[in-house]
């Protein structure tokens, strides 16, 4: 995976986030990049992901650094089958290799299947000037040229209102790639824009899935240091709060996803319950923090009379819609 760091800088994650968004928003992400094939799709036949296959004629992609291939059958307005692959590349310097790449890959699929895909590039570099849409070889009136069509993000830079604004998922991924690297190196910058960013998604009038898959994608890229990622978190949870949302909130999701991820790599590592557990106080103690700041800190000993993984998750639940701290020790061990 490309992850660019600094001393400052956490590892900012930009290939998988761009992966889960292809998998959650083909569609979209057709329409935004390349609206004439999306209109010659028929979108109402659906679509078939064909990644295994590609892994068949590209075991490297896979293991690939700062690359993401996509390769989804969808059928054309006049009734035929069209392979679509996507290949997203994702890195801070060129690649001489990349048309050579993409045409090697397009060949093989041709090759093995019978059908050329259509090959399309997203180019996640920070320069505008390197744009390689073609891969030529030859010698002696013997040869080839296989052109696609590619975009950048960095394109986008000046239409940020417009990105702001825009309901197509891929405007929201594409703003939140824009101010990863714009903000490299500085955490403090990246936090106020990580938090405008998910703010906005309220603006944007999308259903609550849509706005909960969007966090996880801006969260998991603008990646932060632990004391601006928690201050993002006190933040959102404020805001949360004001908006008096609905449905399980981004922060909750913050909450439970990190202490899965600590549960099982802590699970893991002892090969025991205690680790789910000690994963499941972190996230207690961030919540209580965040409600209710240092008084509610002030529970930890009683929280940590509890010892049932099961227990401790429900009161992780709880903590986001707890009207209060009584409520709150109502489910704890009694003092001792």
């Amino acid at each position: 995976m490309v992850r660019c760091r600094t001393r400052s800088d956490p590892a900012a994650e930009f290939d998988g986030p761009w992966k889960e968004a292809l998998g959650w928003y083909f569609g979209p992400f057709l329409q935004f990049f390349f609206p004439a094939a999306h209109a010659d799709i028929d979108w109402s036949r659906g679509e078939v992901p064909l990644d295994a296959e590609l892994q068949q004629i590209a075991p490297e992609a896979e293991a690939g650094r700062g690359t993401v291939d996509k390769l989804v059958k969808v059928w054309t307005r006049g009734g035929e089958e069209a392979w679509v692959l996507v290949h997203v590349e994702v890195q801070s310097q060129r690649d001489a290799l990349f048309a050579r790449r993409m045409y090697a890959y397009n060949h093989r699929l041709e090759d093995k299947y019978g059908r050329m895909p259509v090959s399309l590039a997203v180019l996640g570099d920070e320069t505008r000037s390197w744009r390689p849409d073609a891969h030529r070889a030859g010698r002696w009136g013997c040869g080839v040229r296989f052109a696609f069509p590619a975009v950048k993000p960095v394109d986008y830079r000046d239409r940020e209102a417009v990105l702001a604004a825009d309901r197509n998922p891929f405007a929201a991924v594409t703003l939140a790639h824009l101010k990863t690297l714009e903000t490299r190196g500085d955490p403090a910058a990246r936090q106020g824009w990580k938090v405008r960013l998910v703010k906005g998604l309220y603006d944007r009038g999308l259903d609550r899935e849509r706005v909960r898959r969007l966090f996880r994608l801006i969260d998991w890229m603008m990646a932060l240091p632990p004391v601006p990622q928690n201050l993002f978190v006190r933040e959102l949870a404020e805001f949360e709060k004001e908006k008096e949302m609905p449905f399980i909130s981004p922060t909750e999701q913050i909450w439970l996803e990190e202490g899965r991820e600590k549960g099982r790599q802590e699970g893991r590592a002892e090969g025991r319950a205690e680790g789910r557990a000690a994963a499941l106080y972190d996230g207690i103690e961030i919540a209580l923090d965040i409600r209710f700041g240092s008084v509610g800190l002030g529970l930890m000993p009683r929280v940590r009379r509890l010892t049932d993984p099961a227990a401790l998750g429900d009161l992780l639940r709880f903590l986001r819609t707890a009207p209060d701290l009584d409520a709150v020790r109502g489910r704890l061990p009694a003092a001792e």
